[in-house]
């Protein structure tokens, strides 16, 4: 998951974090995700990166995984559960078309169907298994 260039660990850009995420869910699919994920311990591999978006992505990925199999929350990160972005982050297509539009409409109707997990967090996200 993370690009290096000459040896030192360089960061993606979110959108193409957040798909490589989405896409690494669909491969594996969910059971296979979460032991893989919560195995390598990413989360706080971004979290002691001060990759604070990737972390709460991920971690939010994973507890919205195991709450739609009913598997219980992997308590490794109740700490990191505490904390939330100071701004809300949108996808890009939204950001997009409120610019577009000179409106706040499109992200106020992406707020209101967010994925809880997410939104704890201050992420914006709709849709995780849509990926092509």
């Amino acid at each position: 998951m993370i690009v290096k260039e000459n040896g030192i660990a360089s960061r993606p850009d979110f959108e193409l974090f957040k798909s490589n995420i989405c896409h690494s869910l669909k491969e594996l699919g969910d059971i296979q995700f979460l032991i893989e994920k919560i195995k390598s311990d990413e989360v706080n591999m971004y979290y002691q990166r001060c990759w604070y978006p990737e972390c709460l992505y991920l971690l939010a990925m994973i507890d919205y995984i195991s709450r739609l199999n009913n598997i219980p929350i992997c308590t490794n990160y109740n700490q990191i559960r505490q904390l939330k972005l100071r701004e809300k982050i949108y996808p890009v297509g939204i950001e997009l078309a409120d610019m577009v539009y000179h409106s706040e409409e499109m992200k106020i109707k992406a707020e209101l169907s967010a994925i809880p997990e997410f939104l704890r967090f201050n992420i914006v996200e709709n849709e995780v298994r849509n990926v092509v």
